[in-house]
């Protein structure tokens, strides 16, 4: 059976949903999205989500009325049609249908293009990759510097992806000017001697939900949190890292450009700080 997915106002079988050749985010990439999990046919950090959006609507002067209400009705009604019990609820605006293509803004007043489709992914919290770990390699980052506004121009991201696939890694951090920016589609972090490190927010990085959720409830575990910049030679010569993210929540990270961290094995600060996130945003589920 087919998915049901959300386009303009209406619930369609995803065979039947259609947008136009000359939609923004199509020609200019001109759109955000939000990415929400789902445990348990429940939303995770849903608000935080939609506060982010509206962030990024704002910053490229899209205009979209879509209450924070009836975008929870939305997200509800799409679990209920796909009988989504564990996956994601994936969201993008476009500045809409211009009527051709042109550089310029299209006319004061034409809609936006809204879609929401689901992604089942049974097992989300119990990926067998945590126990593991992951390896990743360095590159650098040639991203443009609005990195805080969550646009759907990830051709970059995904390059870097394929990058670390080909060299037999499963992710890649971005370096700039000597220090780590973030990850592939992650937020990154180290620990080193019980205080973990992770770059302060900017225009540089994303301003990760479950970043910010982490790092508060890690603060009220009585974590040390630094806030700032790190090398790839610190990263190596950490205790552990792991990086956030809505779909990962928190992954070890054990090997940087081929270097072994600590053990070599995911750290117990990362499986704690994962343990708890889930604990606590399923607590705050709606």
């Amino acid at each position: 059976m087919s998915r049901t997915v959300y386009l303009n106002g209406q619930y369609l079988p995803e065979e039947e949903a259609s947008v136009s050749i000359f939609d923004r985010g199509f020609v200019m990439g001109d759109a955000v999205y939000e990415v929400t999990s789902v445990l348990g046919g429940k939303i995770l950090e849903f608000d935080g989500h939609v506060a982010r959006l509206n962030r990024s609507l704002a910053e490229l002067e899209i205009v979209c009325d879509i209450s924070r209400e009836e975008w929870l009705e939305i997200h509800r009604e799409m679990i209920k049609r796909n009988d989504l019990d564990e996956g994601m609820i994936y969201l993008q605006v476009s500045r809409g249908n211009a009527g051709d293509r042109d550089f310029h803004y299209p006319p004061a007043g034409t809609p936006p293009t809204v879609v929401l489709y689901t992604q089942s992914k049974p097992g989300l919290a119990d990926d067998p990759k945590v126990q593991k770990g992951i390896s990743v390699i360095s590159v650098p980052d040639l991203r443009w510097h609005r990195r805080d506004i969550k646009t759907v121009q990830l051709l970059y991201a995904s390059m870097v992806k394929m990058a670390a696939e080909k060299a037999g890694k499963q992710d890649a951090w971005f370096v700039e000017d000597g220090f780590v920016t973030e990850g592939s589609s992650n937020n990154v972090y180290i620990v080193k001697d019980g205080k973990i490190i992770t770059r302060q927010l900017s225009n540089d990085i994303l301003h990760g939900i479950t970043r910010a959720s982490l790092l508060k409830y890690a603060a009220e575990a009585q974590m040390e949190i630094v806030e700032r910049p790190f090398t790839i030679a610190e990263a190596q010569a950490a205790d552990e890292a792991f990086f956030t993210s809505a779909s990962a929540f928190v992954m070890p990270v054990v090997e940087v450009d081929g270097v072994a961290l600590g053990s070599g094995k995911p750290g117990p600060v990362s499986l704690r700080l994962r343990e708890i996130y889930l604990d606590e945003s399923l607590k705050a589920a709606i």
